[in-house]
């Protein structure tokens, strides 16, 4: 890790305040950073790259809302077989630049049946279905505890800026739990039933090991989902990556406007 954060440290002005992880098809928010510099990830040490449409696989530092930030246009899935270790590297690396605050998006299948396909949900909570956790093996006390509490890991605090905003920006904004299946398959109608009947209210496959990583080294987290579609069986219709990608595309204005006005009340 010290050779990643030691190359990246050469290559930017200055050290960000703000973590953003962009989610399948929203990645055009890193085009409102003002003076950026853009590192992708094939030329940084070390640095797992993305081999998901939608993922252009940049870190892109600069200003947004006058606060220092970097973003992650891009991500690293789990399912794509890099391993847990991979899959979460981004993030430590986030965290050691020095990041306070974590903006975690995601683009995910509605559970809940009073959403719709272009809803953004605030995540309030999250359930790991996955048997996969990123901090299993030796624990550095320096970084974090050994059994960290996840019992206010979507802070409070910026849940309530995010719904403030949403009601300066006149639109509803969701808010529900988050269940991570590893992917890459879309979840079955059985499986979608079961998630409601446990408690979900959206589908995905990412952003809880990214966040229980952050969590645990201290790191407040907001995250936001963007409903893409109704999960398996809820539509009498299959499910594919295609319209994950259009429906992004056309809430991205929704979103950007969401995310400025977040950073700019953080």
């Amino acid at each position: 890790m010290n050779r990643t954060y030691e190359y990246i440290l050469s290559k930017i002005k200055n050290k960000p305040e703000i973590g953003i992880i962009l989610g399948s098809g929203l990645g055009n928010l890193a085009s409102q950073i003002n003076d950026p510099i853009e590192i992708n990830y094939k030329d940084i040490p070390d640095f797992p790259t993305s081999s998901v449409k939608g993922h252009s696989g940049k870190l892109i530092f600069g200003k947004l809302s006058g606060k220092n930030l970097v973003a992650m246009q891009g991500r690293i899935h789990y399912y794509e077989g890099q391993g847990i270790d991979k899959t979460v590297f981004p993030t430590k690396i986030l965290c050691q630049l020095g990041i306070k605050y974590l903006i975690v998006t995601n683009a995910c299948g509605g559970v809940n049946t009073s959403f719709n396909p272009g809803d953004l949900m605030l995540i309030k909570d999250h359930i790991n279905f996955t048997g996969v956790n990123p901090l299993i093996g030796p624990n550095d006390d320096k970084i974090g505890p050994r059994f960290p509490d996840q019992s206010f890991t979507y802070n409070k605090d910026l849940r309530d800026i995010a719904k403030n905003a949403a009601k300066e920006l006149n639109f509803e904004l969701k808010e529900g739990v988050y269940m991570w299946f590893t992917g890459p398959v879309y979840e079955t109608p059985a499986e979608v039933r079961m998630a409601r009947i446990v408690g979900a209210d959206a589908v995905g496959m990412s952003t809880v090991p990214e966040v229980i990583v952050a969590n645990h080294r201290g790191v407040k987290i907001l995250g936001i989902s963007a409903i893409t579609n109704m999960a398996a069986g809820i539509l009498d219709k299959p499910l594919n990556h295609e319209e994950v990608i259009d429906v992004s595309s056309k809430i991205q204005d929704k979103f950007e406007n969401l995310v400025k006005k977040v950073i700019e009340k953080m």
